[in-house]
């Protein structure tokens, strides 16, 4: 590793455990908004989702000897922040939610056209920011069981093998789930578009 390269997740994490204080908080540095987006994403809930962002790494901090090395570190820190999440919305006891146990039936596990990635020239930038926003209203919008996949997978860009896992969920389930959120997804994202008098939705 030369000077120019950033150190490496797994030797932050090594470093930390051997007492550097300079580490963790890079770790940190490196991961508070993808985890406060993950958060914010599950609980839909800004003053929960800030909860769990801390919770998340006082946890991993207070565990990382037991971080063994057998799964990416940021996929161990969304682990955590997933089982706080849920812990958030199982306190809350409000509104209709989808099991994760819940069996779905579909005769397909994959969508030819998904969300495209957005980006822009900087004169689309205001644009683009607001088709952001609109797309983070409607993912939470989704059923609790589809959202909490369709983030780890399409949002996160987590494995599906790293997803089931996660949520204890089949590899078929968590494909059916996905698929059921991106068509719902894509059906909320359309009709707000059409309502709009807008030609938008041509990119899904």
């Amino acid at each position: 590793m030369t000077s120019t390269e950033p150190p490496t997740d797994e030797h932050l994490v090594e470093l930390a455990k051997t007492g550097d204080n300079g580490a963790f908080p890079e770790l940190v540095k490196r991961y508070s908004r993808r985890i406060l987006r993950v958060a914010r994403n599950i609980t839909n809930n800004d003053e929960d989702s800030e909860d769990v962002l801390q919770e998340t790494f006082m946890k991993a901090y207070t565990h990382l000897d037991g971080f063994q090395g057998n799964s990416r570190f940021y996929t161990w820190l969304v682990r955590i922040a997933m089982n706080e999440s849920l812990m958030k919305l199982r306190k809350r006891k409000t509104g209709r939610v989808v099991s994760l146990d819940e069996e779905l039936s579909t005769g397909e596990d994959t969508i030819t056209r998904e969300i495209a990635v957005w980006e822009g020239n900087p004169e689309d930038r205001y644009s683009q920011e607001e088709l952001r926003e609109l797309l983070d209203t409607t993912i939470a919008s989704l059923p609790e069981g589809f959202r909490t996949v369709f983030v780890l997978r399409d949002v996160e860009e987590l494995s599906t093998e790293e997803t089931a896992d996660m949520l204890g969920l089949s590899i078929p389930a968590v494909k059916s789930r996905l698929l059921r959120a991106r068509l719902q997804l894509r059906e909320k994202l359309t009709r707000v578009f059409k309502q709009k008098g807008d030609d938008a939705f041509a990119f899904l």
